[in-house]
């Protein structure tokens, strides 16, 4: 509906423009409706006059009645009005609602799609964690975001890719295959110290008997071997260089292919719980691509290599910088340390720089909140090699608290303290976790309430939702407990049966569902679905509670049905979109 009532503005603009001024904005550009808040003053309003008033050399009021005035006609208007300085409020006629309520209907599960995004590609990166330990709730919130910011983005026309970018090279990999040999080792009953900044968790001890299991005694070696000559940890000494000494150590006694056989084999045990994590929480992706394969392919050599013919890169203190602040950054970036290796950013530019050459329009990497230094500096390499800034866009998702019986749960990754997505998708289940990760926009924190998640209440707002949805199908059951059934060609053609202020507020609600997928695309903003769902599911469950529904009167029976299962439809559309169950019993 709100996009026929902006053609009629554009069409009754185009008329206007002929005897305008010609430095007029195009009409396009400026037409924007907005749901009214107050019904007195219709279903939707405009301030397109106020806007071209002074351009077009015109008094608000006298443009905006003129607008009015050349309007096409059309059955969806009742009437419109010009209000306040220069206002013009739209009253929907009824057959409008009747006709979005039979689109409900004939186009189900497709009604909210659009063709807004014309099949532009676009490449959603979410998650991407570090494959060093189990995803913990925040990443469950970037996957809950992702995933639905993706689902959006689909459904409003945009060709969309889904991806994981695997951080499976660099030192946090290092660090996690020597705390795995390190436990190996202590398994076989050599007494090591366990480095302070090694990964604690369980999970590595696990990967740790897979590794012996595997190599049996071959990788064993005496934990004098190991720790000669390696600087102290913490406390007396320094816990990064006694870390880095026992890596290169690793390397030394187990020679390259041994120690790459370990990082593999972690490696390979902590994607392989990650997949089966995100999976089981209803994420997937098209591509899990390896940080790895872009040094194996050369694609960041040729990054490198763009940007030296560029002049953007130059050499200091032995190292190779690339000229970031040239393009906004606040520093400039090593992208070649000094000892040949290259930095985690020169493979950064490097897998944008591949995305866009894949033919990606838009790039959008979903990231943390601690990454908001990383933005500028990719968008810089992207320029400096001749791409669009504009063509990078990342949300940063804010942290979570979980918070049980109003007390705070503690968290830290690598001392094992922390609460796995797997722990809180067994306690509270994948629905409450999608919706609720999703309650809040993504640039605000969240605190996550156990105690309300698991709750089958009205405050629960997964349990309102979903009620609303099995509401309908009981109605259903019990239509059939009858020996009636539902006749919707009926039902939409006595929709003029629905004037009660609670049918009203349901049918305006329901028909907003299209504005609502829009506007959440478009905004990056899932929590939008969220809100508005929570607000459908109030006011169908005031209808229920207000009016019978299986009523004598064949007409309004249907009618009143056709209107509910609308809702429902909606609902389960809704929340297909948060990836979150539509059951039919509660």
């Amino acid at each position: 509906m709100k996009q026929e009532l902006e053609q009629l503005l554009l069409a009754a603009l185009r008329r206007l423009y002929a005897d305008l001024p010609p430095q007029m904005p195009d009409p396009a550009s400026v037409v924007a409706l907005e749901r009214t808040r107050d019904a007195r003053h219709g279903d939707f309003a405009t301030n397109v006059a106020l806007r071209l008033a002074k351009p077009a050399g015109r008094k608000p009021r006298d443009l905006a009645q003129a607008i009015v005035d050349a309007l096409p006609p059309s059955p969806l208007v009742a009437r419109v009005e010009v209000a306040g300085a220069g206002f013009i409020n739209f009253f929907l006629s009824a057959e409008a609602y009747a006709r979005e309520l039979a689109s409900i209907h004939e186009l189900g599960e497709r009604y909210g799609c659009s063709t807004l995004g014309q099949g532009r590609r676009v490449l959603v990166e979410f998650v991407s964690a570090n494959p060093t330990g189990p995803l913990h709730v925040g990443h469950g919130r970037q996957a809950a975001y992702g995933a639905t910011l993706a689902n959006l983005l689909a459904a409003v026309g945009y060709a969309v890719h889904r991806e994981y970018y695997i951080n499976d090279a660099g030192r946090q990999m290092d660090i996690l295959a020597v705390s795995c040999w390190l436990r190996y080792l202590q398994a076989r009953g050599e007494e090591i110290p366990f480095p302070n900044n090694g990964y604690r968790g369980d999970y590595v001890r696990t990967i740790a008997q897979a590794l012996q299991e595997k190599v049996g005694d071959r990788m064993h070696r005496k934990a004098a071997e190991v720790l000669a000559d390696v600087p102290p940890d913490e406390p007396e000494g320094d816990k990064e260089r006694h870390i880095d000494a026992l890596i290169d150590r690793a390397r030394s006694l187990l020679g390259a292919d041994g120690f790459r056989q370990v990082l593999d084999l972690a490696l390979e045990a902590m994607l392989a719980d990650i997949r089966d994590d995100l999976a089981s929480f209803g994420v997937t992706f098209d591509r899990w691509f390896s940080e790895r394969s872009l040094a194996e392919s050369g694609a960041i050599d040729r990054a490198l290599e763009r940007l030296e013919r560029q002049g953007r890169l130059y050499k200091q203190d032995g190292a190779v910088w690339f000229r970031a602040t040239e393009f906004g950054d606040e520093k400039d970036r090593v992208v070649v340390r000094e000892n040949g290796q290259k930095t985690y950013f020169a493979s950064d530019i490097a897998y944008h720089l591949d995305k866009r050459e894949r033919g990606f329009e838009h790039l959008i990497d979903v990231l943390g909140a601690d990454h908001h230094g990383y933005v500028a500096r990719v968008r810089a390499g992207l320029v400096a090699m001749g791409e669009p800034g504009d063509c990078l866009e990342a949300p940063l998702i804010q942290f979570v608290s979980l918070f049980r019986g109003g007390e705070k749960v503690s968290m830290g990754k690598r001392e094992a303290q922390f609460v796995t997505l797997r722990q809180l998708r067994e306690e509270v289940g994948n629905d409450a976790c999608r919706l609720f990760y999703l309650m809040r926009s993504h640039d605000q924190h969240l605190d996550f309430d156990l105690e309300l998640a698991k709750s089958r209440t009205n405050e629960n707002p997964v349990y309102y939702i979903q009620y609303a949805h099995a509401r309908v199908a009981s109605v259903m059951k019990q239509l059939g407990a009858r020996g009636l059934t539902f006749n919707r060609e009926q039902g939409l053609a006595s929709l003029s049966l629905l004037n009660s202020p609670h049918e009203q507020a349901v049918l305006q609600s329901v028909t907003r569902w299209p504005e609502i997928v829009e506007m959440a695309a478009v905004n990056r903003a899932p929590h939008t679905v969220v809100h508005y769902l929570r607000d459908l599911a109030n006011a169908f469950h005031t209808y229920y509670n207000a009016e019978p529904f299986i009523v004598e009167n064949d007409e309004l029976r249907n009618a009143r049905l056709a209107l509910v299962l609308g809702v429902q439809q909606v609902i389960r559309n809704g929340l297909t979109l948060l990836g979150v169950s539509a059951p039919e019993t509660m």
